[in-house]
């Protein structure tokens, strides 16, 4: 009997833009919502999932809001219902939730934070090792739950950064190297040997989305 060989796509999507998007580090805080240009995004990546030929067969979001309100048109648009999957969270960004971006710029850490994250922990938070690691035990988990089959998840731009970057095998001290913009769509295809990276940040079609 021939090996059996599976091959599970895993499209992820970073949430849509808020009205702090760019300005603050919101990280796990609550009552964070789309604005009205995130909601147009969401909309939009609905339907670019929408097209797939391959269509999704399970819907996993981050708790956030907006998260949430990112998964609420894919839902609609694929006719799934949106799992919660705290796996999928933020990183726990600590005593610097909420802050603005140009005063921890100024920060001595904020080096360590863009060239040797593997080295940082966020104060009273989490370590971006530990992040990677959450994300991608979860997408394992989520990856054999359905096998041979393609999902999506919602997230938020670090944890999908670190997935992708760990898929890759690229060292975590240069996971700042990749952008993650708002609700664009990562692909990761899970196999029964190595991860394979379909696409980065992608805003375009997913149509022609697949293995070479």
């Amino acid at each position: 009997m021939a090996p059996s060989h599976s091959f599970t796509t895993i499209l992820l999507v970073r949430h849509g833009a808020t009205a702090t998007t760019g300005t603050v580090l919101p990280g796990r805080a609550p009552g964070l919502h789309l604005a009205e240009r995130g909601a147009a995004q969401a909309q939009a990546v609905a339907q670019r999932i929408g097209e797939l030929a391959k269509k999704p067969v399970a819907l996993y979001v981050s708790p956030l809001e907006r998260a949430r309100e990112t998964a609420a048109p894919i839902a609609k648009s694929l006719g799934l219902r949106a799992v919660t999957e705290r796996g999928l969270l933020e990183c726990d960004f600590g005593t610097w939730t909420g802050k603005k971006l140009g005063l921890l710029q100024r920060k001595a850490e904020w080096n360590a934070v863009q060239h040797s994250p593997s080295t940082f922990r966020f104060p009273e938070g989490e370590s971006f090792s530990e992040m990677q690691q959450r994300i991608w035990v979860t997408l394992e988990k989520l990856a054999t739950r359905h096998r041979n089959r393609t999902i999506v998840v919602v997230s938020h731009a670090d944890p999908i950064k670190a997935a992708v970057t760990y898929a890759q095998g690229v060292p975590l001290d240069l996971f700042q190297r990749t952008v993650i913009s708002t609700c664009s769509v990562s692909a990761i295809g899970f196999t029964d040997s190595t991860p394979v990276v379909l696409t980065v940040n992608s805003t375009q079609s997913l149509r022609e989305l697949s293995p070479s």
